[in-house]
């Protein structure tokens, strides 16, 4: 049977007609909809983890108790998870291990533009990349048979064109595959250093083993040709388009790299390309193996995505295209109207990010929507690194205050106009891993003040269940975790939870904690406005009559709020009704009531 699917969902089809009987993973676009869909499917055990890490730990731990497992995260939860990768690669496994990881090249959705296959290569783990949808069922399912026929896991690395893109796909029943007996095996499966080092032999065996089978995943299209483009995955389909008159070489698995499938092609053509999104990691293998004239960066940006027009502006047009920073849209050379990204209305972030702009206070951020507090009118953060990190940076940036006062010969730093610096993170990102930063701050005596923005959901992948909902990935009740028990127990004495939107209580409540001399933890509580069960009633509208036309409305960064001419007004349609609004008009002019007939 034929269906149209997201690369995403071929991905879960694949796990699940393999016979996967673990998957655990944390969401994170754009890889989320690969666990989403398998929760969906029978005879699967599916779980949305704490971070990346324990996901991993728990595929591993699947997989070495015999069944066949799956973790799916995009690539920044891959560095979060690498730590057991790296050492999974020389215990190897018992039941098939798959990690499936999503590049965002573009950065559509992600703080930085990271290359996957780096990984592969520095932990010797095969990685295969598919090129659509039903090469993404195809690849899952092969992946892990070859998980077991060569004792490794094995990484299938996406990217966001792939993962959300459709087409259509053959697919098959889900043919169970029993659980392998467990064999107690110290040798193998505990990685003390005396048996690393005799394991580390097998994995170089293992590579050269898995070097003859790259050949195998090779597929050469219409050669003969003068021009010859050796590619992977979605690039794969660009360069069909682009060069439709030329030599292909598709490459499946990109780790090991088919040194004799490369070599032999290379010698069939006069002049070879490499086409590959981000670094130059196909590029580098060929000229290491001998083959100096191949050419890629010379013609390709190494920025973002590739795609067909560029690939043909770029070779057919300029000689050095990779030095134009952000290469041309493939859509269309007409302007477009700017619509920049915004907190959505209703959004409880709002009453923090107004509070903080408001107090010229140093914020350090995190990852999630609430990064968005960073833009105007707000421009209410200083700095988001990475998930988890504004805990430990705000600390950082304490300490660092308090050793340059000492050192300071009146005792006092130089006045930067802050009057104060707190942590900003959300409840599912402080779960992830902001729990750790928040006990080193009161391990080592700091007095950072840390708002965790809880807006009972992971709000920016599309609504995810997390330890502190109460609901498990199928909806199922399960425990929910306390965060105000939970602060207390790592040795914060001063905790309390406040409704971001009452802005005058929670103004106070800032200004309370960044003077206390020790540490704190403001829960800024308010369920995110999209939610189903939130409800505020009518739309909010703008009596003109009583408008005074200050302006202070647009200070809210609310969508809902529009100027129309020396007028403002609330777009009806996007208005949720939260009433945010309302309590800072000084002129009563915003109100919740049904409008006149006349609108005004």
């Amino acid at each position: 049977m034929r269906e149209l699917l997201l690369g995403n969902e071929a991905v879960a089809r694949g796990a699940w007609e393999a016979g996967v009987h673990v998957v655990s993973s944390y969401p994170g676009t754009p890889s989320t909809e690969i666990t989403e869909t398998l929760a969906k499917l029978s005879g699967v055990y599916c779980e949305w983890s704490p971070n990346e890490k324990v996901s991993a730990e728990v595929a591993a731990g699947a997989s070495i108790g015999g069944g066949r497992a799956m973790c799916c995260m995009k690539h920044v939860g891959l560095n979060v998870a690498a730590d057991p990768l790296f050492t999974l690669s020389y215990s190897g496994v018992n039941g098939g291990l798959v990690f499936a990881v999503a590049d965002d090249p573009g950065l559509f959705s992600s703080q930085n533009d990271q290359d996957s296959r780096f990984y592969a290569l520095s932990a010797h783990v095969p990685m295969l990349e598919p090129s659509d949808s039903e090469e993404c069922l195809e690849y899952t399912k092969k992946a892990f048979a070859l998980s077991e026929k060569y004792d490794t896991p094995v990484i299938l690395r996406l990217t966001t064109r792939v993962s959300h893109s459709r087409s259509l796909v053959d697919v098959g029943e889900r043919k169970p595959v029993p659980k392998k007996p467990y064999k107690k095996d110290i040798r193998k499966y505990v990685m003390m250093p005396g048996m690393a080092k005799k394991r580390q032999a097998v994995v170089k065996e293992r590579d050269a083993a898995l070097s003859a089978e790259s050949d195998s995943w090779v597929k050469l299209i219409n050669p003969g040709q003068k021009l010859g483009i050796i590619t992977s995955g979605i690039c794969y389909q660009y360069v069909r388009e682009a060069f439709p008159d030329a030599s292909v070489l598709k490459l499946g698995m990109i780790y090991p790299l088919p040194e004799a499938a490369i070599k032999e092609f290379a010698a069939s053509c006069e002049e070879l390309l490499i086409v590959e999104e981000l670094e130059p990691y196909i590029e580098n293998f060929v000229h290491q193996i001998g083959i100096p004239y191949a050419e890629g960066k010379k013609y390709f940006t190494p920025l973002g995505e590739l795609g067909t027009e560029k690939l043909k502006n770029s070779y057919y047009g300029t000689t050095a295209p990779c030095a134009k920073i952000g290469a041309e849209s493939d859509l269309s050379t007409e302007d477009a109207p700017s619509r920049p990204p915004t907190l959505c209305p209703g959004c409880p972030h709002r009453g923090v990010f107004y509070t903080l702009s408001r107090l010229k206070l140093r914020v350090t951020g995190d990852i999630g929507c609430y990064t968005l507090g960073a833009t105007e009118p707000y421009k209410a953060m200083d700095a988001c690194i990475c998930m988890g990190a504004s805990v430990g940076m705000s600390h950082g940036m304490e300490k660092a205050e308090k050793c340059a006062a000492a050192e300071a010969e009146n005792g006092t730093c130089a006045d930067d106009g802050i009057r104060g610096t707190v942590a900003v993170i959300g409840d599912s990102t402080f779960i992830h891993s902001g729990i750790t930063g928040l006990i080193n701050v009161v391990y080592n005596k700091g007095a950072s003040t840390v708002i965790i923005l809880d807006n009972s959901i992971t709000g920016m992948t599309g609504h995810q269940q997390n330890p502190t909902t109460g609901k498990t990935i199928r909806m199922e009740d399960t425990y929910p975790i306390d965060l105000t028990m939970l602060c207390r127990a790592v040795g914060v004495n001063r905790v309390r939870v406040e409704d971001p939107f009452d802005l005058k209580k929670f103004r106070e409540a800032v200004l309370e904690e960044i003077a206390a001399p020790e540490p704190s933890v403001i829960i800024a509580q308010r369920p995110c406005a999209l939610l189903k069960g939130v409800n505020y009633g009518l739309p909010v509208y703008i009596d003109g009559s009583a408008c005074r036309r200050c302006g202070a409305c647009m200070k809210l960064g609310c969508p809902a709020i529009l100027k129309d001419g020396n007028d403002y007004r609330i777009d009806r349609s996007l208005c949720l009704g939260c009433g945010f609004c309302v309590q800072m008009c000084h002129f009563g002019a915003m109100k919740k009531e049904q409008p006149p007939a006349d609108g005004k």
